[in-house]
C-alpha cells in the first residue's frame, strides 16, 4: 500500500496482534469445516438481534471474512502500527489499538444493523494517528502511481468511508461506520495525548 522512509521493524505488540489475528482466522476456517462456525458467537451482532454479547466488542476485532480482508488489515497494522508502536512504546500503542477497535464496534452498533467482523476499525484509527503525527510522509498507494502525503491520503480514505456510509450501495458489505468510529477515536486520542504531554510527539 505504501512506502516511506522509516526503519521497518516488528515491535512486540504488533507482532502479537498479527499472531492473534492469524490464529483466530485459522480457527474460523477449521471450525467452519467441522460445521461449527464461530461468527454467531464472536462476530459483533446487532443490539436488537438477541445474539449480542458484550465480549463481541473485542472478539470481532480478531475475525476476518477472507484472505484479502485479513491481508489488507495485517499489512496496515504492520506498516503503520509498527511506526506508531516504535514512536509511543508498547503500552500506549496497545491502549490506542484497543480503544480504536472498541470505538469502531460501538459506532457500528449505533448506526448499522448487520453483524461485523475485522480489525479495520482499529486500523483506521492507526491511519488517522499516522497522518496526524507524520503528515509529510510520502505514501505510494497501489492504485495511484505518484506519491501522496499522509495528510492527504489518510483523510481521503476516511472520506470515502463517510460518503459510503451516508449513501450505501445494496451490495456493500463493508462496515463503514466502524471505520469512521475507529478513525475518530484515533484522532481524538492523538489530540488529547498531544495536548497533555507534548514531549511524546514530534
Amino acid at each position: 500500500m505504501a512506502q516511506f522512509g522509516f526503519r521497518m521493524s516488528l515491535p512486540p505488540v504488533v507482532k502479537n496482534l498479527l499472531i492473534a489475528n492469524v490464529v483466530v482466522f485459522l480457527a474460523q476456517f477449521v471450525f467452519a469445516k467441522q460445521g461449527y462456525p464461530l461468527e454467531p458467537y464472536l462476530a459483533l451482532q446487532p443490539l436488537g438481534s438477541g445474539e449480542f454479547r458484550i465480549w463481541q466488542l473485542v472478539s470481532h476485532m480478531f475475525m476476518h471474512g477472507g484472505i484479502a480482508h485479513i491481508l489488507f488489515n495485517m499489512l496496515g497494522l504492520w506498516m503503520f502500527g509498527s511506526v506508531l508502536e516504535n514512536h509511543w512504546g508498547a503500552k500506549r500503542f496497545f491502549q490506542f489499538y484497543m480503544i480504536c477497535g472498541l470505538a469502531a464496534g460501538v459506532a457500528h452498533l449505533l448506526f448499522s444493523n448487520g453483524s461485523a467482523i475485522g480489525a479495520s476499525g482499529a486500523i483506521m484509527g492507526i491511519f488517522a494517528a499516522f497522518a496526524y503525527l507524520f503528515p509529510e510522509t510520502p505514501l505510494y498507494l497501489y492504485f495511484i502511481p505518484i506519491p501522496i502525503k499522509a495528510k492527504w491520503a489518510m483523510p481521503g480514505l476516511i472520506l470515502i468511508d463517510v460518503f459510503s456510509a451516508i449513501s450505501p450501495r445494496m451490495d456493500d458489505n463493508v462496515a463503514h461506520w466502524a471505520h469512521i468510529g475507529g478513525a475518530l477515536a484515533g484522532i481524538v486520542l492523538v489530540l488529547i495525548w498531544n495536548k497533555t504531554n507534548r514531549k511524546t510527539f514530534y
